[in-house]
């Protein structure tokens, strides 16, 4: 007889988890607890000392310079205290995700109440000196942010920019199926697209492998200085548009028109527990109907006055309920009897005689409310994802990798192969990676990975082949929302996961300022000892600018790179790699790697291979090197010139240029360096991959020309290289804001890319060459013009540059499809 499993623990009834009836004393409990936080959150944000009021408040008591968010934190420390019955009741696994990053007091006060703060940070101790010490800290020099930022326990989401808290809570919940996410939504947040978009998360999980997300809609009326949409719509339009995104909304309207705290209390309280009732009832159902149709997950629409608890009016003005509490709404606190006074009449007001003893320690009546150990939110494990991360299962990424007998043989599909190794990844690892990407799974050509596994999918289903590869389980994760991708990516890896994003390059700007977010959050956690390290931020961006020649202009762009170098060396790292063993090599390296964002760029589209893969290994882990094979310099002498490349596109096109010089003039001595690791180039005192100037000179001379093709905007280099001896010499094409709809070719002419381009630039910058090879270089321009009419008469790239391969796998003496000694490439000897 098979039995069917109950649904976890976590997930009973309250009435199947407590028999404890929610009695006054629990209630009483409840609101001391929200007290006991309001109070420290508004100390926070004004006291320098006198932290228990022991004395009468004087202005040298209040700090110099005020800053902080009072509006919406009182209703964060609501949501928190009723969060922490329900939890202890309950033994449930929770973290918090605060949308209104502003609330950064409220977050910090209610983790020293349940005694984690002080435990991560021992000298905030719980008693009067301690709570001196929270106090001064907050947003004052030295000390710490005014967000719920890393250096707070138990957050994974700093909410500086508004729009990502449901697309966080739900990378959190993904493959946590004991973990309930409390993501509130700001309702100024919830005008923003990002959050919009990320109601519609419900739609991707799978009830009986995830976690829960219950987000709360905090609607408290304002902004900073205007009133809030989804505030001043009808509740009922308000209701539709919560069920049209497939949620069962239950409505809370409390604080107004001094109705008593403990009414308020008690009605949230029976409120929170017929929701997670809901929950645990959906969690019971998917044990039994593990590919149940998609349940209408509740959602709570929570109303209250913006600065909740604070002063009702300021100088004769609204305050409470208004959007002048939105930071601090006493700003004249030090310099005026007037508002000290207000001030110490609201500290007053939540009676902290009764909440501290003498001294200075929480009552444990009220400490009583707090879960026990890992339970209390603040101490998840799931909230500090280095404590819980496990490693990637890799297998050996040669097993994968293409032969390559001479250079520039087989032609493949780069991230087609590197789809077969993630394949392997992800069947390796069947609970802790997942791929995200807009759409662009197969675009990018990694479609082999649904060999193992479907693209996770709740939402309706078709009976058509249209539908392959959608399930109610599946490692890949797409919606057409970079910012939806981004967000969930970011909250899987901030709990303990790994994972990869795919996305064409010019799109992934789409995200700039949410990488800007993560990039700052890892920079933090670098030097916050007790934050582990967590799984890569790993991006490949494919469908890159030199092959969208397809889709024109509006989809070329290679500025990410740029956007990304600008922040801290401890944590960028940028690849582009040249051909496929060197994509495979790359994607190992980055997915086994901790702590760092990985920019990985490479095409889709047929290429040569150049190494192979013992060759691809050595190169990689050099991160560039010199090409013997490619070059012509003959070892003990100095090469005349340098050609440098970084791209897949530009490594080709330099090749091309090289061969061309070979054949034209045989004595000149050509050094080719290929650059895979973009970082390699800047100095060792600038970023950890850079090169000694010593090793940097050995590899590109200081005295010889050297034109450097790459993949980006050309003046990267020049900011990479410019303190290197040799920079003078340095001469970079790249792209430079030049695109259409046109042949792939024809694309890097357009920017000045092109092999015949790079040869003249090199008769150019050798001396002596331009009065030898004025002959050379004029068949050069001859040859962009021949190429670009071809491509107006054909409507395709002229054959000996779309044929031309490296000399080396003709089977005669003559490159198959390559220039002849007459052909106008330039072929001709002189």
């Amino acid at each position: 007889m098979t039995t069917t499993p109950a649904a976890p623990a976590a997930w009973q009834r309250r009435s199947d988890a407590t028999t404890a009836p929610l009695d006054a004393e629990t209630l009483e409990r409840v609101d001391a607890w929200w007290r006991a936080a309001n109070y420290l959150s508004v100390g926070q944000i004004y006291l320098h000392d006198n932290p228990l009021l022991r004395e009468p408040l004087d202005r040298d008591h209040v700090k110099p310079r005020l800053l902080g968010h009072w509006g919406t934190t009182p209703g964060l420390n609501f949501l928190y205290a009723h969060m922490n019955r329900a939890i202890a009741e309950r033994d449930l696994s929770a973290m918090y995700v605060t949308g209104p990053g502003h609330g950064g007091p409220g977050l910090v006060a209610n983790t020293y109440l349940e005694g984690t703060y002080s435990e991560t940070y021992p000298d905030i101790t719980q008693d009067a000196e301690g709570l001196r010490r929270l106090f001064r800290q907050f947003s004052f020099p030295g000390g710490i942010p005014s967000h719920v930022a890393p250096e707070t326990p138990g957050s994974i989401h700093e909410g500086g920019e508004l729009g990502y808290a449901l697309s966080h809570a739900y990378g959190a919940a993904f493959d946590n199926p004991d973990l309930l996410v409390l993501a509130v939504v700001g309702d100024g947040e919830a005008e923003t697209g990002p959050l919009a978009t990320s109601w519609h998360s419900n739609k991707f999980v799978n009830p009986a492998k995830d976690g829960v997300v219950l987000p709360v809609l905090h609607l408290n009326g304002y902004k900073i200085a205007n009133p809030t949409v989804l505030a001043r719509i009808p509740e009922e339009e308000l209701a539709d548009l919560m069920r049209g995104y497939g949620h069962k909304p239950h409505f809370f309207t409390g604080g107004f028109d001094g109705e008593d705290p403990a009414a308020v209390h008690r009605r949230f309280a029976e409120l929170l527990d017929v929701v997670l009732d809901e929950i645990a009832e959906i969690k019971a159902r998917a044990v039994d109907e593990p590919d149940m149709d998609r349940p209408a997950w509740p959602m709570i629409v929570f109303r209250s006055p913006k600065g909740w608890t604070g002063p009702k009016e300021i100088d004769g003005k609204r305050t409470e309920d208004s959007w002048r509490s939105h930071q601090v709404p006493l700003a004249s606190a030090r310099d005026t009897d007037e508002h000290l006074a207000d001030l110490e009449a609201w500290l007053r007001s939540y009676r902290a005689e009764e909440l501290f003893d003498d001294e200075g320690r929480l009552d444990p009546a009220v400490a009583s409310l707090a879960p026990a150990g890992h339970l209390r939110m603040s101490a998840n494990p799931h909230t500090n994802g280095g404590l819980v991360l496990r490693d990637l299962r890799l297998p050996d990424w040669r097993d994968f990798g293409v032969e390559v007998d001479v250079p520039g043989a087989p032609m493949t599909e780069a991230t087609r192969v590197l789809g077969k190794f993630l394949t392997e990844v992800v069947r390796l690892n069947p609970d802790n990676f997942r791929i995200f990407g807009p759409d662009e799974t197969a675009s990018n050509r990694l479609q082999d990975v649904y060999d193992v596994t479907d693209k996770q999918w709740n939402a309706g289903y078709l009976p058509t082949d249209a539908d392959d590869h959608l399930a109610r389980a599946g490692r890949v994760m797409e919606v057409l929302s970079e910012h939806q991708c981004q967000g969930w990516l970011e909250g899987y890896l901030l709990t303990g996961r790994h994972g990869m994003m795919s996305s064409y390059e010019a799109f992934i700007h789409i995200v700039d300022s949410m990488f800007n977010q993560h990039a700052k959050w890892l920079k933090v956690t670098n030097h916050i000892p007790w934050r582990r390290p967590i799984a890569s931020l790993n991006y490949l961006l494919s469908s890159h600018v030199w092959r969208q020649d397809h889709n024109g202009f509006s989809h070329q762009d290679p500025g990410f790179i740029d956007h990304v170098v600008n922040k801290k060396a401890d944590i960028i790292r940028v690849y582009l790699p040249p051909d496929t063993n060197t994509l495979l090599s790359t994607y190992a390296h980055v997915l086994g790697s901790k702590q760092y964002v990985n920019v990985v760029v490479a095409g889709k589209q047929p290429a040569p291979n150049f190494l192979g893969v013992d060759d691809a290994d050595r190169h990689c882990a050099r991160g560039l090197g010199i090409w013997e094979w490619a070059g012509t310099e003959v070892e003990g002498t100095p090469p005349d010139v340098v050609l440098g490349c970084a791209g897949d596109v530009p490594t080709l096109e330099t090749l091309a240029a090289a061969d061309i010089l070979r054949r034209n003039i045989p004595d000149l001595k050509v050094r080719v360096v290929n650059v895979v690791d973009l970082m390699r180039l800047q100095d060792e005192k600038e970023h950890p991959h850079g090169l000694s100037d010593r090793a940097f000179d050995t590899i590109f001379t200081t005295d010889r020309p050297i034109v450097f093709a790459y993949h980006g905007y050309p003046w990267l280099i020049h900011r990479l290289t410019y303190r290197r001896t040799g920079h003078k010499n340095l001469h970079v094409r790249g792209f430079k804001e030049e695109g259409t709809t046109t042949t792939p070719f024809d694309m890097v002419m357009l920017n000045d890319l092109d092999r015949y381009h790079l040869v003249m630039d090199v008769i150019d910058r050798v001396p002596g060459l331009a009065a030898r090879h004025g002959l050379l270089r004029q068949r050069m321009i001859d040859a962009r013009h021949e190429a670009r009419a071809y491509t107006r008469e054909h409507g395709e790239d002229i054959p000996a540059v779309a044929d031309w391969v490296w000399p080396d796998v003709g089977d005669t003496g003559t490159e198959r499809g390559g220039p002849t000694a007459s052909s106008a490439t330039g072929g001709d000897n002189e």
